[in-house]
């Protein structure tokens, strides 16, 4: 007579802290949302509404993945000819892109979106090893660009140009 002892099961922290990371997000929104002005002309939905739904939606389902992984229903690890399992985290190219992300809100005022937009892209483009990199930061400058007209100029978002766009009127939200 042989006693099979079977293993704890590996409890999945990481999709539990991804879950919980919609929540929190989630919950921080549905709080600032109620800060937000409500022009007293306004009589239909007001600028709250878009807020309070996307949050309410992030609470719902982190809290419903949150209850599921307890469950036990864990998502399958992902099969692709492309994933290297004994792969290590490259720290230095974190450490980069965190290093550009941070300089990237550093820069937004001084330099405005665009430039500061362009920094970033090129930047992650150089940590993740682009080749050829000269390509990569023109088609940053140009993504960049673009952003800024559609944001800027066409939806009205207000994103600072800058000093080097500040003449052009089809840039400015």
């Amino acid at each position: 007579m042989s006693v099979q002892v079977s293993t704890p099961a590996k409890r999945p922290t990481g999709e539990i802290l991804f879950a919980l990371v919609f929540v929190s997000v989630g919950a921080a929104g549905l709080l600032a949302a109620g800060s937000i002005p409500i022009p007293p002309s306004e009589t239909g939905i007001g600028p709250r509404a878009f807020p309070y739904i996307v949050c309410t939606m992030l609470v719902l389902v982190g809290t419903g993945i949150v209850a599921q992984v307890l469950r036990g229903k864990v998502g399958q690890a992902e099969e692709s000819e492309d994933l290297d399992a004994t792969a290590k985290t490259d720290w230095v190219a974190l450490a980069k892109l965190v290093g550009f992300v941070v300089l990237h809100i550093f820069l937004i005022e001084p330099a405005g979106w665009p430039v500061a937009a362009a920094v970033l892209f090129s930047g992650a483009a150089w940590s993740l090893e682009a080749k050829p990199l000269w390509k990569a930061v023109i088609i940053s400058v140009v993504l960049a660009l673009v952003l800024q007209y559609v944001f800027g100029g066409l939806l009205g978002v207000s994103l600072p140009p800058g000093p080097l766009l500040e003449g052009v009127p089809f840039f400015h939200g």
